[in-house]
């Protein structure tokens, strides 16, 4: 291939998601057009540490009128309107194999971060967020114990335009008895790739990104943290465990925190960024349950945040992204040089 006169900074190019599979297109001769969209309004962050009308905090009652109760660190419940039910019976359709489906079971779960109404974890405590990371471990050890489960998701919608129903701080883990379609992708990568190589793909990713250090945000201990090669989302970052870890179940208590600690530090770098509650979606993948061993699975974090060019302009997945494929304009390095450059300190208390 002759790359003389190809610049990925300059010029349109595709780029191959590793663990899905998908392509990309990047269009940095883009970033300098003007911006006449639509513009998010911004709300001010003046939450009370209680309200005595939210679902989530100590001692409040929730939407099915159960009483939380006055709890002091990380509290876990089912979910009032889960999105996966207990008792679904087995059973589908196949109609001549152009009208299928099959019957979905689970358990969804809910996970107050902290009592306080006016934290997110950018703002919580590094001390505090490791409390989260063991809860997340115990709620994936319980639910593993279902022999029917085969994937448990944790995750966390941040900010109304994610589609968060209640601003007080929690995220979710829903457990099915099937894999769902982006981890399917991802288990068929790594695997495919290990038994090609004998090696972990995530494993040989992470070395290539710390000799380049091109996209690479910062390390600790035990977590690398980088705007991945293929990133959709325009400050897309990933933390990769630097241990082959195939789950949650298998960390230290090291890990667990350095963990917090990585997380702690990319979120104050998203709200330094605009000086806003940065929004995202973000939740670990992990090798699945109760399907025997998965020696090719590499432990990751995903963060998916929409904001692109402030706190009121986000990117939107339409048009071709939805008809075609995936589309950026600001390159990964790009990206990850600016959060690279961003203060740990957060802005609030900066300010």
């Amino acid at each position: 291939m002759n790359n003389e006169n190809f610049d990925l900074k300059e010029h349109p190019h595709s780029r191959l998601n590793i663990l899905t599979g998908d392509w990309i297109l990047v269009s940095p001769h883009r970033t300098k057009r003007p911006w006449q969209g639509k513009v998010e309004a911004t709300q001010a962050d003046q939450r009370p540490p209680y309200d005595p009308a939210c679902y989530l905090c100590p001692g409040n009652k929730r939407a099915d009128g159960s009483e939380n109760p006055e709890y002091k660190a990380s509290y876990v419940f089912t979910n009032d309107y889960s999105s996966l039910l207990l008792n679904t019976p087995d059973g589908g359709l196949n109609d001549d194999e152009l009208l299928v489906a099959n019957s979905q079971r689970g358990i969804c779960r809910v996970i107050s971060f902290s009592p306080r109404h006016d934290l997110t974890l950018p703002e919580m405590e590094t001390a505090d967020i490791r409390k989260v990371v063991d809860v997340w471990q115990t709620e994936y050890q319980d639910l593993a114990t279902y022999p029917w489960i085969k994937h448990i998701q944790i995750f966390e919608n941040k900010g109304d335009i994610m589609g968060c129903s209640n601003p007080h701080p929690h995220g979710q883990i829903w457990a099915q008895n099937s894999i769902p379609v982006e981890v399917a992708k991802e288990t068929q990568q790594q695997k495919a790739y290990f038994e090609q190589k004998g090696r972990s793909l995530l494993g040989d990713y992470l070395q290539l990104e710390l000799k380049k250090q091109e996209r690479i945000i910062f390390e600790n201990e035990h977590f690398v943290v980088m705007v991945p090669f293929w990133a959709v989302w325009p400050y897309e970052a990933m933390i990769v465990s630097k241990r082959h870890i195939t789950s949650l179940l298998y960390f230290t208590d090291d890990e667990k925190t350095a963990l917090a600690d990585a997380i702690k530090r990319l979120t104050v770098r998203y709200d330094n960024m605009f000086e806003t509650s940065f929004p995202y979606s973000a939740g670990m993948h992990q090798s699945p349950v109760n399907m025997g061993d998965h020696p090719y699975w590499h432990w990751h974090m995903h963060f998916y945040p929409p904001l692109l060019r402030s706190a009121t302009v986000k990117k939107f997945m339409v048009g071709y992204e939805m008809l075609a494929n995936p589309q950026r304009d600001i390159t990964a390095e790009f990206a990850a040089d600016r959060l690279r450059n961003l203060s740990e300190v957060h802005y609030k208390i900066k300010g």
